[in-house]
């Protein structure tokens, strides 16, 4: 005999700000990376950095940003499952400006490049988190049927 468990949540809390929020990211991402990978050179010529000898590693860098896009249309398709997904977006807009920081710091990059950080991730952070507080528990309840 199997047991079926069915727990009733409430709607997420501002769901379609969320749902916005993350159309938006994804509209972003796709826009900069199709950008990023027709112009590679952009972030140095504005820092006034010298021209990468490899730019497909920037324009490879655009592709990635860009398939974030499509993962971002997915948490706004469905937000109460995607807070996996956005913890892990939320991680790399984290982990990005860190990087580029010991870059800043080393004097490897100017602080011109801030603007790559600005722009991809600082400012996603708070709705994302407030995302992710939202659909805590709704992701807690997946957890906990599907053992």
């Amino acid at each position: 005999m199997s047991t079926h468990v069915t727990r009733t949540i409430e709607e997420m809390p501002r769901r379609g700000f969320h749902r916005a929020v993350f159309i938006t990211a994804g509209v972003y991402n796709l826009a900069w990376g199709i950008y990023a990978a027709i112009d590679p050179q952009w972030l140095f010529r504005f820092a006034r950095m010298k021209p990468l000898n490899h730019a497909p590693i920037f324009a490879c860098l655009g592709m990635v940003v860009g398939l974030y896009g499509l993962i971002y249309f997915e948490v706004a398709r469905a937000p109460e499952r995607g807070w996996l997904l956005a913890a892990v977006g939320l991680l790399g807009k984290v982990l990005g400006p860190l990087g580029l920081a010991q870059l800043i710091l080393s004097g490897t990059w100017p602080l011109r490049t801030v603007v790559l950080c600005l722009t991809n991730d600082v400012i996603w952070w708070i709705p994302f988190a407030l995302y992710l507080r939202d659909a805590w528990p709704h992701f807690r309840a997946d957890v906990q049927i599907g053992k």
